[in-house]
């Protein structure tokens, strides 16, 4: 008989094992009836029927199925465990148990697992109903193990077990444990394994109770139990009972350690409470604890999150003083924090520095500075970094492989990737758990990530390791290229893996769903994964936000930022100035600057990006005078204004006529370092050719030249509208012809401005011109029609301006402000039986000619226009923003004009 049943679960097994990549059912034959004994119960049936393999080792079979408790990594676990069960030990255990739900038997079988992971996989797998016997019998199983010294087993079981049923019948597994624990384990045991079970599902107020119930017969809480709660009640910001379990522990004990200050130090600090954490620091020698170098780490890292590099330096000046020395994380975190800064050369003191101090640094300390290397562009000092690292003989990490692999294929030094990876894999510099994760990263930085989904595929049939990072590395790839779908399936199968993601996941999923523009989608599921306690942190709202301001939602994006501060999670200096640049960009610029003050009471310190968006806002505002008050500002703080501030300063200038300042400004600007790009040079031309001052204007195109600068179409466009405004269409013709021979192509604004001359132009050249632009396939927009039906109308044509608009309207273009700004007065020209200056009839028949020519396009090509548009503004949502505000400031001059 044993032999038997030996050879059937041998068979079962395999079924099993081949079961993991097959989801083929079987029909089982029904399992004879066997004894009970007073905790156990049969719940086998008697018809055929369909389910998993492993269904053969529950006795549970017939109901739920596993799927929605246990992934792919658990079912292994499950499968290898039970493997070496048959191999070494005698059938009748796992036999009887797939009768019957008996907890004697389930506690020998997650005992022979050998491993928690493995034991608490097949505990979920079998626990498939919640009725009141099968709840019995899992407390049971808890006391048993308890009573054998598997404490923190017997709280896995409890934990999910009171997950499964829910706080409604809380109380009743109280009643039982409690009830039936003599015999088992002592009061303290079973209180305890309670209230650790309740903060492991995040029942914080069914903990609590369980704590008073202790003290109130007498019992003391552990320590290390208490600190978990601690840590639960600060992150759901249940600040009160905070204060309460403290003044309790002074009181009736225990006397709070270090680990108890700590967790409450980093969980107030978490919420943006850092002047609360360095008053728990300061209290911590009255209860005869000394702050050591995880507190102090705990401070440091907290001024780095609020942008206070120089006080977490501070910090670590003052833990030197007092005798506590500085690990490698203390100074990764400040190495990290100065390279996000861009300060990449105080970085590197720093790290020389600790090395001075005798402290070696870690993977970690070299992935921090070589990164910062890379994104301040110098891939050659991370390269010797990295050299560094491996004389040093520090084991590279998959993280140092992302960074430099990012690197290489950024600034184009492919061939390096190749000899990096064939230097890794020979000298064994690499741990071999790394190499799977590499690979698919690898694939993903050289833009293959079909490639590298199908390799890793390949790697999980074949049971390699693989981490976070590999599935990070696809679903950035993915996010990166707008694949959304795609994204969302690696997403899928590693959490069927059990593989948590990491906040690196979380943020390019909300990143991909926010750049075509599906910010509800992105907002639900940043609630589904922080209701799943995935690593949602505060760049994924930041994220959010400034999706919301890219589509103009700006209620949408301050929705979002009061949640964060609901939330208890602290914006920090990124979050600060991405909500200051969407309200600036808003026009809402005063919000912004009280936001901006916000900021600065909070103790976190603006950066450069945080003041150029400020300055933009008053700029376009008017306001010159405060963002000139602003840039003094900035200089006063050490921050030194950078190109981007001398642009908009100089923006500023032009835009209310002040070009001897602008002009002045420019000129400092060699004086600081700085050197002048394209956009500095067009906005002075445009400054120049706004007041119709063209021999500046070109001087500038000259100097521009000097510089090694070439014109682009935005010079050539300013240079245009400049020459048409004043009435030199012969400088503005040849200058269309140089734009035509330079070989740039001419874009919509080009073709707007010379069909707006055109219209005022002699009538022999104007139809010339026509010719011209009609060869090169113009394609007209709302402007071009707004400008024609304004000429139709100047043109003493009101009743076939409102013609055509009705034209227009039937075929569906979208009329702006401006259109209906000029039909209303074509209307009230006819209306009023204004007197009005009537065009010659060659003229009048020119204008028709050009406005059917416009309507013909837009009629034939609709449906193929509204297409092409849709998809250009999904795939440069984030980078023609500068286009269309140039668009915005040449067209709009000519409209008024017109109008």
């Amino acid at each position: 008989m044993s032999a038997t049943l030996s050879r059937r679960s041998s068979s079962t097994l395999i079924k099993v094992c081949n079961s993991l990549s097959s989801n083929t059912a079987v029909v089982l034959l029904p399992k004879p009836p066997n004894f009970q004994c007073s905790h156990c119960f049969n719940t086998s049936s008697s018809s055929n029927h369909k389910c998993d393999y492993l269904d053969d080792f529950s006795p549970l079979k017939n109901l739920n199925s596993e799927d929605a408790v246990i992934n792919l990594n658990e079912r292994r676990r499950i499968v290898l465990g039970l493997g070496k069960m048959i191999k070494t030990q005698p059938d009748f255990v796992l036999n009887e148990f797939s009768r019957e739900f008996c907890p004697f038997l389930l506690v020998n079988i997650m005992k022979l697992f050998g491993n928690r992971e493995g034991a608490f996989a097949f505990f979920k797998f079998v626990f498939r109903e919640e009725s009141d016997r099968i709840v019995r019998s899992c407390c049971v199983a808890c006391h048993v193990l308890a009573m054998q010294g598997f404490r923190i087993m017997a709280q896995d079981v409890l934990s999910w077990v009171i997950w499964r049923i829910g706080s409604s019948r809380c109380q009743e597994v109280i009643d039982i444990l409690w009830r039936g624990h003599w015999g088992y384990e002592s009061d303290f045991s079973v209180l305890d394994s309670v209230m650790r079970a309740f903060m492991n599902v995040e029942m914080n107020s069914q903990a609590l109770e369980v704590l008073g119930k202790m003290r109130m017969i007498g019992l003391q809480p552990g320590l290390s139990a208490l600190s978990i709660l601690f840590r639960l009640l600060l992150r759901v910001g249940d600040y009160g009972s905070v204060w309460k379990l403290f003044r309790d522990m002074v009181r009736e004990g225990p006397r709070p350690s270090n680990i108890t200050f700590n967790v409450m130090i980093h969980g107030f600090c978490r919420k943006g409470q850092v002047h609360t954490g360095e008053s728990l620091l300061q209290l911590m020698r009255k209860f005869l604890c000394e702050p050591d170098v995880y507190t102090y780490n705990i401070l440091i890292n907290a001024y780095c999150i609020r942008g206070q590099t120089l006080d977490a330096l501070s910090w670590v000046q003052l833990m030197v003083e007092r005798g506590c020395s500085p690990s490698a994380a203390t100074f990764s975190t400040i190495i990290n924090a100065l390279s996000k800064e861009g300060n990449i050369v105080e970085a590197r003191n720093v790290f020389d520095g600790m090395q001075d101090m005798g402290v070696s640094p870690n993977a970690t300390v070299y992935n921090a500075l070589m990164n910062g290397f890379v994104k301040a562009r110098e891939i050659g000092q991370a390269s010797m970094l990295f050299e560094e690292m491996r004389n040093n003989h520090v084991e590279a990490d998959g993280v140092t492989f992302n960074i430099l692999v990012a690197g290489y294929y950024k600034y184009g030094r492919d061939e390096d990737v190749d000899h990096l990876l064939r230097d890794l894999s020979m000298s064994g510099l690499l741990p071999d758990c790394s190499l799977p994760d590499v690979s698919v990263a690898r694939l993903c930085w050289a833009g293959r990530p079909d490639k590298a989904t199908e390799l890793l595929e390949d790697m999980l049939k074949k049971g390699l390791p693989l981490t976070v990072i590999a599935f990070n590395s696809i679903i950035s790839a993915y996010s990166k290229d707008g694949l959304e779908e795609k994204a969302f399936d690696a997403y899928l199968m590693m959490i069927k893996l059990g593989i948590k993601p990491s906040s690196s996941t979380c943020n390019a999923l909300l990143m991909c769903l926010s750049r075509k523009g599906k910010l509800r989608e992105a907002e639900e599921l940043m609630c589904e994964m922080r209701e799943k306690e995935f690593p949602v942190n505060r760049m994924a709202i930041t994220v959010l936000v400034d999706g919301y301001f890219k589509i103009g939602n700006v209620m949408g994006a301050q929705k979002l930022w009061l949640l964060m501060e609901n939330i208890g999670t602290a914006a920090d200096a990124v979050s600060f100035s991405a909500f200051i640049d969407g309200l600036s960009k808003a026009g809402l610029v005063e919000e912004a600057y009280n936001v901006f003050l916000e900021m600065k009471n909070k103790g976190i310190m603006p950066n450069n990006f945080t003041y150029n968006s400020l300055i933009a806002g008053f700029c376009n505002g008017g306001k010159l005078n405060e963002a000139l008050r602003l840039e003094k500002e900035m200089r006063q703080r050490g921050l030194l204004p950078d190109l981007f501030t001398n642009n908009i300063i100089i923006n500023g200038y032009c835009k209310q006529g002040r070009m001897k300042s602008a002009i002045d400004t420019f000129l400092e600007m060699h004086q600081f370092g700085l050197v002048p790009d394209i956009v500095t040079y067009n906005t002075l031309i445009s400054g120049y050719c706004k007041g119709f001052d063209m021999v500046n204007a070109d001087t500038l195109v000259y100097k521009m030249y000097n510089s090694g600068w070439d014109p682009d179409i935005t010079t050539y466009n300013i240079r245009i509208h400049g020459f048409c405004g004043s009435r030199r269409m012969n400088r503005a013709v040849l200058l269309f012809d140089e734009l035509l021979s330079s070989g740039i192509v001419p874009n919509t604004v080009t073709y707007n401005t010379m069909l707006n001359a055109i219209c005022n132009d002699i009538l022999d050249r104007a139809m010339i011109l026509t010719a011209k632009l009609l060869k090169m396939a113009f394609v007209p927009n709302v402007v071009t029609t707004n400008l024609l039906l304004s000429h139709l109308r100047r043109q003493g044509l009101p009743e076939r301006a409102l013609m055509w608009g009705e034209h227009l309207r039937q075929i569906g273009l979208e009329f702006d402000e401006i259109t209906y700004r000029i039909l209303e007065r074509a209307n009230r020209d006819i209306k009023g039986d204004d007197v009005y200056l009537r065009g010659t009839s060659g003229r009048s028949l020119f204008l028709d000619f050009l406005m059917y020519l416009t309507y013909d396009y837009l009629y034939r090509n609709r449906l193929y226009r509204e297409t092409y548009t849709s998809g250009i503004r999904m795939i440069n949502s984030g980078s023609s923003s500068s286009l269309e505000v140039t668009t915005s400031c040449l067209q709009q001059p000519m409209l008024e004009v017109n109008n």
